[in-house]
Formats: structure tokens, C-alpha cells, sequence
């Protein structure tokens, strides 16, 4: 029975991955590519903060769905 039950949750497909890469993508962006952008064309810490915060949120809701 416990083979049979390992072989089950093996087979099983996993279709989070997608939306695992999307998340992690926009997370990597807020955390390298923003910072790095804004400093660049010279935007203020709170509207940088601020839209670290809102990829952030982004990568969180594509991580839930």
C-alpha cells in the first residue's frame, strides 16, 4: 500500500512552477533591477521603496495563483 501511495504523489504533475518563476522573477527585479534603475535616472527613496513594495505584492499574488 505505501508503494502504491509513493507512486501516487510521484506521478502527480506539478503545475506551480509557471507561476514559482513569475514570482521569483519579479522579486529578483524589485530587489536588484529597481534599485539599480532608479538610482540610474535618479528617482527619490520613497518612490523606489514604493515600487519595490508593489513588485513585491505583485510576485506574492503570482506565487498564490
Amino acid at each position: 500500500m505505501s508503494q502504491q501511495l509513493a507512486q501516487h504523489t510521484i506521478s502527480q504533475p506539478s503545475g506551480g512552477n509557471g507561476a514559482l518563476l513569475v514570482g521569483t522573477g519579479l522579486a529578483l527585479a524589485s530587489m536588484i533591477l529597481i534599485p539599480a534603475l532608479a538610482t540610474r535616472i535618479g528617482l527619490g527613496a520613497s518612490l523606489t521603496g514604493a515600487l519595490r513594495m508593489a513588485l513585491m505584492k505583485a510576485g506574492n499574488q503570482a506565487i498564490r495563483r
